[in-house]
C-alpha cells in the first residue's frame, strides 16, 4: 500500500489498523437474510494451547475495539426460566442414603475437569480449585495431590511447566488399531478402533504406519507444538522419512 499514490495522500483514511467501529452514518448498514433464517453455529472442536491462546487473543482484541459482541439473543428467546429455588446438593446426597455402592462420580461430569486449560495465574489456580474441591469426598488424599496447585494460588507463585514429553505406544493387526498415551509414566488415554474393509489389504508397513496417522489425528490437541516420544515394534519405520520411493498412500499420509 506505501506505493499506491492516493493511500499516501490520505493516511488518515487508509489506517494500518481500525482502533474501533467507524462512527455512525446517514446510511445504516444492514445484512437482509433469508425468512426464518437459523443462527448460524458449527460444533465445538479440540484445539492445542497455542491455537485456544491465540483465538482468545484476536477475540478479545476484537471484542476491546467494539467490532464483535457477545450475543445471547437467540437462545434467550427459547430459554424457560426457572420460577423454583435450586435444592441444597447436600440435601440431596442425603437422599442417596442406603446405597449399596456409595457415591460416584458421573463420568459425563469430568469431562468440565479433563478439558480445563492450562493454568497460568494465581486466578486461573483458584477457579480449577473451586471446581475440584467439590470433588473431594471422591479423592482419596485430595489435600496432598491439591497441595502444589495450593501453593500457586500465592501472588509471587511462579508457573514452571516442565519440558516432559509425551509419550504414544501403538501397534496394529488385522483386526484392528489400538494406542496408548502416556506422561510422565502415566496412562492418559486409549484409543483404539477396527481396520476398515480396504484397510485389510495393506502390506504390514502400510499398516503399522496408517495407527501411526491414527493416532496424531485424534490426539493433535495434545501433540502440537510439545516433543512427542513414539515407540513401534516395527522397525522399518525408523526410516520412513528418508525413504526415497514412497508410495501414493504414504506421501498422502506424510
Amino acid at each position: 500500500l506505501e506505493l499506491v499514490t492516493i493511500v499516501n495522500e490520505f493516511p488518515k483514511v487508509f489506517l494500518d489498523d481500525l482502533p474501533d467501529i467507524p462512527l455512525e452514518r446517514e446510511i445504516d448498514f444492514s445484512i437482509d437474510l433469508l425468512p426464518d433464517t437459523q443462527p448460524i453455529y458449527i460444533n465445538l472442536y479440540k484445539m492445542c494451547l497455542t491455537e485456544h491462546k491465540e483465538l482468545k487473543d484476536q477475540l478479545r482484541d476484537l471484542l476491546v475495539k467494539g467490532f464483535i459482541r457477545p450475543n445471547y439473543r437467540e437462545l434467550n428467546k427459547v430459554t424457560i426460566n426457572n420460577k423454583y429455588p435450586f435444592p441444597r446438593i447436600d440435601y440431596l446426597f442425603d437422599q442417596l442414603q442406603g446405597l449399596n455402592q456409595g457415591y460416584r462420580v458421573d463420568p459425563e461430569n469430568m469431562d468440565a475437569v479433563k478439558s480445563w486449560p492450562r493454568s497460568l495465574s494465581p486466578t486461573d489456580i483458584r477457579s480449577f480449585l473451586g471446581l475440584a474441591i467439590y470433588y473431594r469426598r471422591f479423592v482419596e488424599g485430595f489435600s496432598t495431590i491439591a497441595s502444589l496447585l495450593m501453593a500457586l494460588t500465592q501472588n509471587k507463585a511462579k508457573f514452571i511447566w516442565s519440558d516432559a514429553c509425551f509419550v504414544v505406544y501403538f501397534d496394529a493387526s488385522r483386526v484392528g488399531l489400538g494406542c496408548v498415551l502416556m506422561f510422565n509414566g502415566k496412562v492418559i488415554a486409549n484409543a483404539s478402533r477396527p481396520i476398515k474393509v480396504h484397510e485389510k489389504n495393506y502390506p504390514t508397513h502400510d499398516l503399522q504406519l496408517a495407527v501411526v496417522v491414527f493416532t496424531l489425528k485424534i490426539w493433535r490437541h495434545y501433540f502440537y507444538g510439545v516433543h512427542v516420544d513414539v515407540f513401534t515394534d516395527h522397525k522399518s519405520l525408523q526410516y520412513v522419512f528418508t525413504k526415497k520411493d514412497l508410495n501414493l498412500r504414504q506421501i498422502s499420509w506424510l
